[in-house]
């Protein structure tokens, strides 16, 4: 089972995704990155990852980079595309192409906070439970079919330490999920 993993940052996702790839028995085929001077690049060069660098800015649109992403994986094969601080949004074509393959993950319990800034807002909300969520892309912001959902009780003092509680369950249950996804079990 093969993944492509789309990051436009600093790949904290990425990493744990890729180190729980062989005990999990799935296999990331390629990294593809909007973003050249991420340091998500580092990361994969590090884990000899395959890194394919689309700087979206060297288009006039959003459906001119998508052709050139969807062009690049075309003698690709794999399963699924999982997003992994992706920092883009898809068009309808690209949708249509990769439709019912393409999954995220956000730092709240969706419908809650969609957006940027989630764990920010939570936490000025002095919200009681927060957490994160996986679902399956569409073309809204963080509005997909959920896959999965986990939170906990919000007793966070400080912003830093809520983002840190937040990653830590990220980084638990995304290559879990992402091992159900490729299974079928979810």
């Amino acid at each position: 089972m093969r993944i492509v993993v789309f990051a436009s940052g600093s790949g904290s996702n990425f990493q744990v995704i890729a180190e729980k790839a062989n005990e999990l028995g799935y296999e990331i085929d390629c990294l593809v990155c909007n973003n050249p001077d991420a340091f998500v690049i580092e990361r994969a060069k590090k884990l000899m990852i395959d890194t394919i660098i689309i700087n979206h800015r060297d288009f006039s649109n959003r459906e001119e980079f998508e052709e050139e992403v969807i062009l690049s994986l075309k003698d690709r094969e794999f399963s699924l595309i999982v997003l992994a601080g992706f920092m883009r949004l898809f068009s309808e074509r690209f949708l249509s192409v990769y439709e019912g393959k393409i999954i995220n993950i956000h730092p709240s319990l969706l419908p809650k906070y969609p957006g940027i800034n989630s764990i920010e807002k939570a936490f000025i909300d002095n919200a009681d439970e927060v957490g994160v969520t996986v679902f399956y892309v569409d073309s809204g912001v963080d509005t997909g079919k959920i896959i999965f959902q986990e939170g906990f009780i919000n007793n966070a003092k400080t912003i830093e330490e809520l983002e840190e509680r937040v990653h830590k369950l990220e980084h638990r249950i995304y290559p879990l999920v992402i091992k159900d996804v490729l299974e079928g079990k979810l």
